[in-house]
């Protein structure tokens, strides 16, 4: 993959816990494994099961062309364990696997899949760890990720005029597909998504009797490293910009956790 987001999305961080951000270490897209199956798909009908289909063929390549944890590793055994049973989460059917990479991050596709960095799992506790991929799996169930594929896709299959009013998308060459995916990688999410996120994640957090407060102690230590980086921020910090700041969506999640009666007063 060249590059990477986090939703973590976080998250802001490195989320976004849906984010998109070059990784410290390079992930590779097959452009190849796009395909064929998406010519004459229709824009302006692009549907659920569309943006499945994309992401998941993008995934796949993703996992192909990088370090996946095994199923003895300890990061795999670490997320099984408290991950595991999640695999139905909301009615999604979820698919989770370790990006042995240095980047922190996390991101969750329109097709289900998540997955995790092993460096943010190598700073975050176990009930910090399920926040930020609540936080993802929130930008699914509100399709916000199935808008980013869509959007990428539309950006990237550089429709003529002919064809944008037919409402059919061309077809890609092998050059557009690997834009596409890339496109697909760099998609952002906005403030309002990122903040229902936090808020699908809370309530995730919550409905499984977590602590609520480990969410708001995640988007801490975000927030710890914002301000301990400075302007030696890397790319991936820098990306956080058009996040909320991390600091804020914790004291929010606190707020929320106290009226909640789940927090100290």
């Amino acid at each position: 993959m060249k590059k990477i987001t986090l939703s973590l999305s976080m998250l802001a961080l490195i989320l976004s816990i849906g984010m998109n951000e070059a990784s410290a270490q390079k992930i590779k897209i097959n452009t190849k494994g796009i395909g064929a199956a998406e010519k004459g798909l229709k824009a302006a009908t692009f549907s659920d099961a569309d943006a499945a289909k994309l992401a998941g063929e993008a995934v796949a390549w993703m996992d192909a062309n990088n370090p996946v944890a095994g199923p003895n590793d300890p990061y795999t055994k670490r997320l099984n364990k408290i991950f595991g049973k999640h695999k139905n989460e909301g009615g999604l059917a979820l698919n989770y696997k370790v990006y042995k990479v240095k980047d922190i991050n996390a991101f969750a596709c329109a097709d289900g899949s998540v997955r995790v960095f092993s460096s943010l799992m190598d700073i975050m506790s176990d009930e910090e760890l399920l926040g930020i991929i609540g936080h993802e799996i929130g930008h699914v169930a509100n399709k916000d990720s199935r808008d980013a594929v869509r959007s990428a896709y539309k950006r990237e299959a550089l429709m003529d005029a002919a064809s944008s009013q037919s409402g059919v998308v061309n077809t890609l060459t092998e050059s557009q597909l690997g834009k596409f995916a890339n496109a697909l990688l760099d998609s952002k999410y906005n403030r309002k998504q990122e903040s229902e996120a936090d808020d699908y994640s809370y309530t995730f957090m919550k409905s499984h009797n977590y602590k609520v407060t480990a969410l708001a102690s995640a988007f801490q230590k975000f927030a710890d490293m914002e301000k301990a980086s400075g302007d030696n921020r890397t790319k991936t910090e820098k990306m956080m910009s058009s996040h909320p700041e991390s600091a804020v969506r914790a004291a929010k999640i606190l707020e929320k956790a106290k009226k909640d009666g789940l927090a100290a007063l």
